[in-house]
């Protein structure tokens, strides 16, 4: 007796163990960062790095956010937390109803309620790197660029003779310390 054919069965593609497709990297590190702020109560990790833009300079050296809590299941109506340095805490609840609308205009929606501040020194931001001054680019170069056709090209090599001519040179490493980490053997007994 003959058997009958089973259903021919194709795999899904979300079920798929590999695509074989190349993936942007931003779409697998979006994935990693987004659960690290998740842990720590941030839905979108773009809130701690444009505090500044935010709440403006000047309140944000004083305070910086902690985490946002929404109530279980929603995503509106929830509590920012602050971490707020010294004496900067009664200023800061006086403008608690501004920091409420920006932080719901930059969420695009009524994400935040409330605000509870809490005493602490936020961490400092980290200052910018300082760029080379752009210096004219030397003749001799200037003449060998003038015979590139291509003009975007040709800008950008402009560009990065400037910024080399600006430098002092390549990268120095300072010398180790004169007094290395003592070693000390276990004597043999």
């Amino acid at each position: 007796m003959a058997k009958p054919k089973s259903p021919t069965v194709k795999p899904n593609a979300e079920d798929a163990p590999r695509s074989g497709r190349a993936r942007a990297a931003g779409e697998l590190v979006g994935e990693i960062g987004g659960v690290a702020f998740r842990r720590f109560g941030f839905v979108q990790g773009a809130i701690v790095s444009r505090w500044s833009e935010i709440v403006g300079e000047r309140y944000a050296r004083v305070s910086s956010p902690e985490s946002i809590r929404f109530p279980m299941g929603k995503k509106s109506g929830g509590v920012l937390t602050l971490l707020v340095e010294g004496a900067h805490s009664p200023l800061l609840q006086h403008l608690a109803p501004l920091i409420i609308e920006r932080v719901n205009r930059f969420f695009g929606y009524g994400a935040i309620d409330r605000v509870v501040f809490r005493q602490g020194k936020p961490s400092a931001p980290r200052p910018k790197p300082a760029r080379p001054e752009l210096r004219p680019v030397p003749k001799e170069l200037g003449e060998g660029l003038r015979q590139i056709a291509d003009p975007e090209l040709r800008a950008c090599l402009e560009s990065l003779a400037g910024k080399i001519s600006g430098t002092s040179g390549a990268p120095t490493v300072e010398a180790p310390a004169d007094n290395p980490i003592p070693v000390t053997f276990r004597s043999e007994r």
